[in-house]
């Protein structure tokens, strides 16, 4: 008896180490084709660095991303919701994965200094000529997303399963996403049973990717204040009611919904961006303009914050005297982005797989912050499919030590000088995003 349990014990442990040796291999493997093709994948990213295209304009730079699909044997559809596309690699039965990236650059001059750097000028959507550039990091997401679909197309040996692989436009103007869902997005292509993106970052060392469990990303709402008054002479205010004033009162009001009418357990930002009014400085005026910026991650708070501040704007226009007709007027704009929440059991599942790749020192949790992504809408239909977004390190490690030696921030996300390390970021990419697929639909996965 007592031989038979060691011979059982030796077979189990011959087993876990051939298990082993075979991750190993894989893993190698993934890292070893990811390197053969970075002088392609360099190429590819200078390229998109060079010619950016504003959000709804992603013409050129959505052809350049569906001819690369293509290439390596992607059915792909141009056109799907504005200047978005669908690749579709179909390889026997198994998981469907969605694999995203954004095309769209930022009206922003680069002063980068680099070789390579951007120098185009158009026209916006209010005909006033700009400098584009990828403030934001969209061409290194691009790059990754080829160099992934490049390499599982490779080794389609090691994977079955459905992958679809969507550029989606004008993800910096918060509608790209919900355009290729309102286009047909999950009924006229696979629907996906796990979505899976990457955020560039501007304050993680290149070579490291970062996670989140649950919410990462916030709520982004915009507000319009429109204070109303009766205008007159600056030195008769008896005889007005004055949209300065009561303006200001509003502002001040604000700041309590945060910080005593939300719980302290939630997070929430009620922020006053722009305030106009006026003309001369003994006039005062019949308005004055508000611009507001919300952030939540609780859909709730998002709703209770939108709901006290039309409560604040009545009562204090009230309070001011004014008639109905005059009381301020609350517009919360269409263009919204809601919370992206990284499911956690997916989350957990590619962390692991990742560090097998990457190691465990490179794979890091991270702190959910209240920028907005509309990747988030991913996840917000009616069928609930986990999603996950990872922040990619972008940063030069000496960078990021000197940054916390000296006190001096790093250039951030949509700053002109923000420019990532692009060797051991789009490598670290390419690997993170085949690890995932490899992780839900690797040979063997599930049996």
């Amino acid at each position: 008896m007592e031989n038979q349990i060691k011979k059982v014990v030796t077979l189990l442990l011959l087993v876990c180490l051939l298990v082993s040796k075979g991750m190993a291999q894989s893993e190698k493997m993934i890292l070893e084709k990811r390197d053969q093709d970075y002088a392609y994948l360099f190429d590819l990213y200078q390229h998109l660095h060079r010619n950016p295209e504003l959000s709804f304009h992603e013409e050129k730079t959505s052809q350049r991303i569906a001819k690369e699909l293509k290439q390596v044997g992607f059915e792909v559809t141009e056109k799907v919701g504005g200047y978005g596309l669908v690749g579709v690699l179909k390889n026997g039965e198994g998981p469907t994965i969605l694999l995203r990236t954004d095309l769209d650059g930022l009206p922003v001059k680069e002063e980068s200094g680099k070789p390579y750097a951007s120098q185009v000028k158009t026209k916006d959507d209010a005909d006033k000529e700009v400098s584009v550039m990828h403030a934001c990091g969209h061409d290194t997401h691009m790059t990754t997303f080829i160099g992934a679909a490049r390499l599982l197309a490779s080794i389609k040996d090691q994977w079955q399963g459905t992958l679809v692989m969507i550029g989606q436009a004008a993800e910096e103007r918060s509608a790209g996403a919900r355009a290729m869902l309102d286009d047909g997005l999950f009924t006229r292509f696979p629907k996906p049973d796990f979505c899976v993106a990457q955020h560039v970052s501007a304050t993680l060392e290149a070579g490291k990717v970062a996670y989140v469990k649950g919410f990462s990303m916030a709520n982004v709402n915009s507000v319009d204040i429109t204070v109303r008054g009766i205008g007159g002479h600056g030195a008769a205010p008896h005889t007005t009611k004055d949209p300065v004033v009561l303006a200001a009162q509003i502002v001040l009001a604000l700041q309590t919904i945060v910080s005593r009418e939300i719980n302290p357990t939630d997070d929430a930002v009620v922020t006053v961006g722009s305030i106009h009014g006026g003309t001369k400085h003994n006039i005062i005026p019949n308005q004055v303009k508000l611009q507001l910026t919300l952030r939540s991650y609780k859909d709730e708070v998002r709703q209770h914050t939108i709901a006290a501040i039309k409560r604040i704007c009545k009562g204090l226009g009230e309070a001011a005297g004014l008639p109905e007709e005059l009381l301020p007027i609350v517009t919360v704009l269409k263009k919204s982005t809601p919370s992206t929440y990284n499911d956690p059991e997916l989350v957990e599942q590619l962390r692991l797989d990742l560090e097998k790749v990457l190691g465990a020192d490179n794979v890091v949790s991270t702190d959910p912050v209240m920028a907005g992504e509309d990747f988030s809408e991913y996840g917000r239909t009616a069928d609930k499919i986990p999603i996950c977004l990872f922040w990619l390190g972008g940063v030069d490690a000496e960078a990021v030590k000197a940054s916390r030696k000296s006190g001096k921030p790093l250039p951030s996300l949509h700053s002109p000088f923000f420019a990532p390390d692009p060797e051991p970021t789009i490598k670290t990419g390419v690997a993170n995003l085949v690890s995932a697929v490899l992780s839900l639909a690797g040979k063997g996965k599930g049996e």
